[in-house]
């Protein structure tokens, strides 16, 4: 976990980013503060406006403007752990007594809606259209991004859905946008679900996968879980009715299905940190097994009460919004060797550069190669 200052003209905040040591990933960035700058200026010239925080990740906005008692929403669900260990190291602050998400949203009507600009432009054009309706008539939207990681065509999502006012100076290379209410709403929207047929190679049928725009490769099957499939179909093949599988970071749900299709009768779950991926896999699966016996968690990793698995799979991320690296496969792998049942086993699927083998190691005596491609390769990993 590392820990640094962020220093605001309201004052200043202790903040840490759970889950890495690395001393360069901080807690906040330049459009935070970008963001925070303009927020105070506004409530201290109106302090009973209700304001809403939107994607916030380790507290930095929620945290600063803890005297104006905002609400906030998140799709991650790492925004719960990190405001009760920064609340903490922050006497003064309060954490929200609810963090809302997608699978939850607040139903009120908003002054100031602050919006951290998302990489994905099709969650950006979302999200706008969904503060249309959370903004009051005269409300403001406060939106900031770092410009390297502003999606393409931003510039016309926001000229669609909103009213834009002004557009801030470039800042620490973070930019800043000031907007109204514009007329633009998610019902209709036809960007609001996208998705691409799956063979599963059962009974002659392909499943309808879709997702919101927060998921991951939600309009057509990732080369890397294509390699994966085959070899999800073949570790299910010893799974007995009622056997507890994992489909871990499951994004749209693609791998659980699939062992959905394979063995009908197991028990699985599935877990995201994303709560649109929890509402996309949770629409899938009842779409596709209306009978399943499926769970669905939004959570930053797996909760301490689940398991053992006889089968986890996982498609790990190895980014977290702007930042390359293999810190959150490195925590999904300790969770899931202290998961899996005697008998149980590990499916995923990595990036070759990232050198999954080596860190598979370190939680497994047992790994072994399954597949590989050019850019992908497969690994099987268990304990006993």
């Amino acid at each position: 976990m590392t820990t640094a200052v962020l220093d605001f003209p309201a004052g200043s905040l202790i903040l840490s980013r759970p889950g890495t040591d690395d001393p360069n990933l901080r807690a906040w960035s330049a459009a935070d503060e970008l963001l925070l700058q303009e927020a105070c200026i506004r409530m201290e010239a109106a302090p009973d406006s209700r304001v809403l925080v939107v994607d916030d990740q380790y507290g930095a906005l929620t945290l600063g403007l803890s005297r104006f008692a905002p609400d906030v929403v998140a799709d991650g669900a790492q925004l719960n752990d990190a405001l009760a260990v920064n609340a903490r190291q922050n006497p003064g602050t309060v954490a929200p007594a609810q963090i809302y998400s997608w699978l939850q949203p607040p139903d009120k009507a908003y002054d100031l809606i602050l919006l951290k600009i998302p990489r994905e432009v099709d969650y950006l054009a979302w999200l706008l259209r969904w503060a249309n309706g959370a903004l009051k008539p005269d409300g403001v939207i406060l939106a900031a991004g770092m410009i390297k990681h502003l999606p393409d065509r931003s510039v016309d999502v926001f000229a669609a859905a909103v009213e834009v006012r002004s557009v801030g100076r470039a800042e620490k290379k973070a930019r800043m946008m000031t907007c109204g209410r514009g007329e633009a709403r998610i019902d209709g929207w036809p960007g609001a679900w996208k998705g691409y047929e799956l063979d599963c190679g059962f009974a002659g049928r392909d499943l309808r996968v879709e997702a919101m725009p927060a998921v991951f490769a939600r309009e057509k099957l990732d080369v890397g879980t294509r390699l994966m499939l085959p070899h999800v179909r073949s570790a299910l093949k010893p799974c007995a009715s009622g056997a507890q599988v994992l489909d871990l970071a499951c994004g749209n749900g693609v791998l659980g299905l699939n062992a959905l299709a394979v063995q009908s009768e197991i028990e699985i779950t599935f877990s995201d940190v994303s709560s649109q991926a929890i509402l996309s896999a949770r629409r899938n699966t009842e779409a596709a097994f209306p009978k399943a016996k499926a769970w669905f968690l939004h959570a930053d990793g797996l909760p301490g009460d689940k398991g053992p698995f006889e089968l986890i799979l996982l498609n790990p991320p190895f980014h977290e919004g702007g930042v390359v690296g293999g810190h959150i496969a490195l925590r999904l792998f300790d969770q899931a060797s202290q998961r899996l049942s005697e008998t149980g086993r590990l499916i995923m699927v990595g990036n070759r550069h990232l050198g999954y083998h080596r860190s598979l190691q370190r939680f497994f005596p047992h790994v072994r190669q399954l597949d590989a491609s050019p850019k992908f390769v497969v690994f099987e990993a268990w304990r006993g």
